[in-house]
C-alpha cells in the first residue's frame, strides 16, 4: 500500500517511512536513446555510515558555500541524530541529518546533489522525515535557512513549513561576515 499521510490516516495504521521505495527514473540519470527507455532505478533510503561519508561530503562541498565538515557529520551520527540517504542505484540524491527532541524534530542539513535539484527530491526528503519525525511522536518539526536562500524557502512553504522567527547573524558567509537564518515550523 501507498505510504502516505491520507492512507494512514484512513488505515489507522502505522507507516514505516525507511520502506519507502518508489520506482523512478530521475531525469539525470536517465539516458534516452532512440530504441528503449531508460529502466527505472529504485529509489530508497540508508542509513548514514563511515563507508558513505566520502560521497556524501563531496555532495556536501558541491552544493554549499560553507559546507558541513567530516567532523559535523560524524559528530551527528555519534550522537545519535537521524542520519538518512536517499539513494538511486548507487547514486546519491540526496540527505538529511535530524535531531529529536521533546515532541519536536530539528531538520539540521538538508541537501540534494545539485545534479538532481529541480527534479521533486527535496519533498521526498521532507515526507520522510515528517514520517519519521511522527513515528517519534513528535508534534513540530523546526529549520533554519538561510534568508537569501528564497528556492529553499519556497520549498518548505510549499511543504507547509510557515515562517516564525529569525536568528541574526546565525550562518558564516562571504568574507567573514554573517548572514540571519529565517526560522520555520512544521505542525505534524
Amino acid at each position: 500500500r501507498p505510504c502516505h499521510r491520507r492512507w494512514r490516516r484512513q488505515s489507522g495504521q502505522r507507516c514505516d517511512w525507511r520502506a519507502m521505495t518508489m520506482s523512478a527514473v530521475p531525469a539525470s540519470l536517465a539516458h534516452r536513446t532512440a530504441e528503449a527507455p531508460p529502466a527505472p532505478v529504485e529509489v530508497r533510503f540508508e542509513k548514514l555510515t563511515l563507508a558513505h561519508l566520502d560521497t556524501l561530503l563531496d555532495v556536501e562541498f558541491s552544493a554549499y558555500s560553507h559546507p558541513w565538515s567530516r567532523g559535523n557529520f560524524t559528530d551527528a551520527m555519534a550522537s545519535g541524530y537521524e542520519c538518512q540517504l536517499l539513494m538511486a542505484g548507487e547514486h546519491l540524491l540526496g540527505y538529511f541529518v535530524a535531531m529529536l527532541g521533546v515532541e519536536e524534530v530539528h531538520l539540521l542539513n538538508i541537501t540534494v546533489a545539485p545534479t538532481y535539484q529541480r527534479q521533486g527530491w527535496a519533498r521526498v526528503l521532507l515526507d520522510a522525515l515528517a514520517l519519521w519525525a511522527r513515528g517519534r511522536q513528535a508534534q513540530w518539526l523546526w529549520l533554519e535557512v538561510r534568508a537569501s536562500n528564497l528556492r529553499a524557502q519556497h520549498v518548505y512553504e510549499t511543504h507547509g513549513f510557515r515562517r516564525v522567527g529569525e536568528r541574526k547573524r546565525y550562518y558564516p558567509a562571504a568574507q567573514g561576515q554573517r548572514e540571519d537564518a529565517v526560522v520555520m515550523s512544521l505542525p505534524l
